[in-house]
């Protein structure tokens, strides 16, 4: 792929920041002479940017660091090239230590999009999001004058996903465990030249492309245009049976290549019988408790890569329409995801966790009036998205928002990162309810400490991880640590009610069961059967059927069971 030599062209700097009693305190005040456009491209599950505080990552060897799905975004790693990643980042603001709200796709993306935390917007599952008439950051911006489009995967409202999906979310506190995804493997694409493997995503982004030059390049508004991509989300695997999830990476020869295979290390796990009780509960449901070869690992990181190599080609198609259109410098890019992917971290793939490779996610910004190669070590995370996109329009942000505006820490007049330290608080929060998770699980991340506490705060014990000098996250150090456990517990604590929060998701998830349950009559024997979870459940439907009978009793009205 061409790589751009493209300078980006300075615009009038922005004011500062009114103070907290106005209608602007999470944001700055628009100074552009004309407002600029706006892309911004979202992908899926991409890996995740070092989450050490930045003199750590400067003085760290990549290749002593063991977690190699943060080497992505090292400077000089040869993992996997990806040259659009990496003209943004030479040509703008990479934010080292961004977020998701909520480590899974709908819950996540409700987040960016109505700037407000998983349990303000009860966002609680990949079935439960927003509502579709929600309005979004972009409903706001068209509101304001600005031409909007949206192409490919946004996935932020209620109803979607499958009934496998719910239902195991819904289950969590049931007393069983299964399998409910087929073992993570690799598959290789017969065609060894071939570039567009996951057809779907490259559509849309010649539908992003085509709209750029028929629509945007014409239009004498401004537009914001958001592409949404599912890769490097892994394909489903239908080898696994009937019923089956999403365990498969496939890339192409033509991808591999882009990849370095020696560059890739095996990351280190806990033995089973020393994993946190939520971490074996995860491992077992994603069907990864058993052996794994060296090679198996290397292979499924590998076909990762690869994937998110074909994404960056994507981001890429985007970026080249854009300086082909004369439009690069009128128009402020932004790339993110919606989480990231373990890929074999912690014995896992997929989500759903509070560790790095899953919840830490890549954020660059570029563009007019954008500091040109910035790293921000400053903690943030995709409910900023909102105020962020209002504020490039210059719109007044709303006081009830749970993100602020990275504006202040991106733009050319705010030079002093320190600054930005006194707009948006020093931590982040990230809550999940979902599936593959056996409580309710809550971080608080600061600039030194990750906190992660579960369902009411005391049935599942704590964990601390102090990430500049365990970056693997592999000793729990909660114990160790007694006063600063209390002291981010009570932070938390002050952020979110989160013994109260889990309450109420147990109850939404007994109630929204017994409504399904009682929607499929007398076939519900046969249906839950024949979920992802299939090939145990079928060895003993009569134990596990009698195991969600036992939970519907438990701490519930009689009258609605």
């Amino acid at each position: 792929m061409l790589l751009l030599c493209v300078s980006v062209v300075a615009a009038s700097a922005l004011a500062a920041p009114a103070p907290g009693a106005g209608g602007q305190r999470r944001g700055a005040v628009q100074a552009w002479p004309h407002a600029p456009n706006v892309v911004l491209v979202v992908s899926d599950s991409f890996v995740s940017i070092p989450a050490a505080p930045l003199e750590v990552l400067l003085s760290t060897s990549p290749a002593t660091n063991s977690n190699d799905g943060r080497l992505t975004f090292y400077p000089g790693s040869q993992v996997v090239k990806l040259p659009f990643i990496n003209f943004m980042k030479a040509h703008g603001t990479s934010f080292l230590n961004a977020y998701t709200n909520s480590p899974i796709c709908c819950p996540s993306r409700a987040a960016m999009w109505s700037g407000l935390f998983t349990h303000l917007t009860e966002s609680w599952n990949n079935f439960k999001g927003l509502d579709p008439n929600y309005t979004t950051w972009m409903d706001v911006m068209e509101k304001h004058g600005y031409q909007t489009q949206k192409f490919g995967k946004v996935d932020y409202t209620s109803g979607h996903h499958s009934i496998s999906n719910r239902v195991e979310a819904w289950t969590r506190d049931v007393a069983f465990l299964l399998r409910q995804e087929g073992r993570p493997m690799v598959n290789l694409a017969p065609k060894k030249t071939k570039v567009r493997v996951m057809e779907a995503d490259w559509k849309n982004t010649d539908r992003a492309v085509s709209w750029l030059r028929k629509e945007a390049s014409n239009s004498t508004q401004p537009f914001v245009l958001y592409l949404g991509l599912n890769l490097p989300h892994p394909y489903p695997s239908p080898s696994s049976g009937e019923n089956f999830g999403s365990s498969t990476f496939h890339t192409s020869l033509y991808w591999l290549k882009k990849v370095s295979y020696d560059a890739i290390k095996i990351p280190k796990w806990s033995p089973l019988s020393e994993m946190h009780p939520v971490d074996y509960y995860s491992s077992y449901t994603k069907n990864c408790t058993g052996t794994f070869t060296d090679k198996e690992i290397k292979n499924i990181r590998a076909f990762y890569y690869a994937m998110c190599a074909e994404t960056d080609a994507m981001l890429g198609e985007i970026i080249l329409a854009l300086r082909q259109l004369g439009l690069l410098q009128k128009t402020i890019v932004i790339y993110t995801s919606d989480h990231g992917e373990l890929a074999m971290e912690h014995q896992q793939f997929y989500k759903m966790s509070m560790y790095e490779a899953s919840s830490h996610v890549p954020l660059l910004i570029m563009g007019p009036g954008i500091q040109v190669n910035l790293q921000v070590s400053s903690v943030v995370s995709l409910v900023d998205i909102y105020p962020t996109m209002l504020d490039i329009a210059g719109i007044p942000l709303p006081q009830n928002l749970s993100g602020y505006s990275l504006l202040p820490s991106a733009s050319e007049m705010f030079k002093n990162e320190q600054k930005f330290k006194n707009l948006h608080p020093p931590w982040i929060l990230s809550e999940f309810h979902g599936c593959n998770v056996n409580a309710s699980t809550y971080m608080l991340r600061t600039n030194q400490w990750k906190y992660i506490a579960y369902s009411d705060g005391a049935s599942v014990l704590p964990q601390l991880f102090d990430l500049s000098s365990d970056p693997d996250e592999l000793t729990n150090i909660a114990a160790k640590f007694p006063e600063v456990t209390s002291s981010l517990d009570q932070k938390l604590r002050s952020i979110i009610n989160y013994p109260k929060v889990s309450a109420s998701v147990h109850q939404y998830n007994k109630e929204q069961f017994i409504k399904w349950k009682q929607s499929i009559g007398q076939n519900y024997s046969n249906v839950i059967a024949n979920l992802r979870w299939h090939q145990d459940w079928l060895k003993e439907p009569k134990k596990y059927e009698n195991a969600i009978d036992q939970w519907l009793k438990s701490h519930s009205d009689p009258k609605t069971i």
